[in-house]
């Protein structure tokens, strides 16, 4: 049992430090460098990800190349999220893979993952739910709630997110963003 609550703590701790201290760090280089080591993350080369960043378990994180997150977003690690290359998540953006399943007698938790397709874009303040997937190349409106998955290439917007449109299928950019404060 005290071997529980120790690990439970030093879990706690390392969150706290985390998203509390690390993320505020103004050096990217730091900041990847420690969740590489610190928290296990798969980071792939030329990825950035902006102060802020916030989240919520060790494991569990992949981004591949060339890809951003931007500034206070909330990265929900704990069910899997997994995001592609040269992939766009812009400001305040929070993707979600755990929740509670509001049917049960006991209000139980539950985990699925997330998962980013590359070359996808997620404008600012929108809400990525627990179990979806977002397709190659596709697009989320700013301030949309993302409740089903997204095929490639549609772009999506609204509460929730419904497509209104078709993206260029000719995609060739990095999002690269490798400011030295940032």
């Amino acid at each position: 049992m005290q071997r529980s609550r120790l690990k439970t703590l030093l879990f706690d701790v390392l969150m706290f430090v985390t998203n509390h201290f690390i993320a505020h760090l103004p050096s990217r280089r730091i900041r990847l460098a420690f969740y590489r080591r610190a928290l296990d993350f798969e980071i792939g080369s030329g990825t950035s990800v902006f102060m802020g960043a916030q989240f919520d378990s060790r494991h569990g994180f992949r981004i591949g190349k060339n890809s951003v997150i931007n500034e206070n977003c909330r990265m929900d690690n704990r069910g899997q999220l997994t995001i592609g290359d040269c992939v766009s998540i812009s400001a305040e953006t929070v993707i979600l893979t755990a929740d509670h399943d509001v049917q049960s007698s006991d209000f139980s938790g539950r985990e699925r993952p997330v998962e980013i397709g590359d070359y996808a874009f997620l404008g600012t303040r929108c809400t990525i739910l627990p179990g979806v997937r977002i397709g190659r190349g596709a697009v989320v409106g700013a301030g949309s709630l993302v409740t089903r998955d997204v095929p490639d290439y549609t772009i999506v917007a609204g509460n929730p997110a419904k497509p209104i449109g078709q993206r260029n299928q000719s995609l060739n950019y990095q999002a690269r963003y490798e400011r030295w404060l940032h």
